[in-house]
């Protein structure tokens, strides 16, 4: 995908269709995540918090050395992409079923949940996983 850096970073090739699937999942999820911490409140609403930004961590190993506008450093590829998998967030749900996490329940399950909201926000804006160069794929 050619890119002029004065157009700003690229977006992803997805169908308009596939990035309104995408945006309807995130507000479906955002409803449900909103529901969950305002019921729960507390340590949820930090964990909720949490998972919004648990994704992009992966840029701050990115943060320094060379790369060009609309590509991320190779250094921060890997992470990124497993960070922005649904599968890695539905793991972290799934994760409050352990046997003895009765404490920690509720936080997980809405940290994957937050985690989902931000990847399926993500996708609807046209953010996908990177290519190993750092481009969107």
């Amino acid at each position: 995908m050619p890119h002029d850096a004065a157009e700003g970073a690229p977006r992803s090739p997805a169908s308009p269709q596939v990035r309104v699937a995408w945006g309807v999942l995130a507000a479906l999820l955002l409803i449900w995540l909103v529901f969950e911490t305002a019921k729960y409140g507390g340590w949820v609403i930090v964990a909720a918090l949490a998972g919004v930004v648990v994704p992009d961590l992966s840029f701050l190993a990115g943060l320094t050395g060379p790369h060009e506008h609309g590509r991320m450093p190779r250094r921060a590829v890997p992470l990124y992409n497993l960070l922005h998998r649904p599968v890695v967030a539905v793991v972290v749900m799934l994760a409050c079923l352990v046997p003895d996490s009765s404490d920690i329940a509720v936080p997980l399950f809405n940290l994957g949940l937050a985690w989902l909201v931000h990847i399926a926000a993500d996708r609807a804006l046209g953010f996908g996983l990177r290519a190993a160069d750092g481009r969107l794929r």
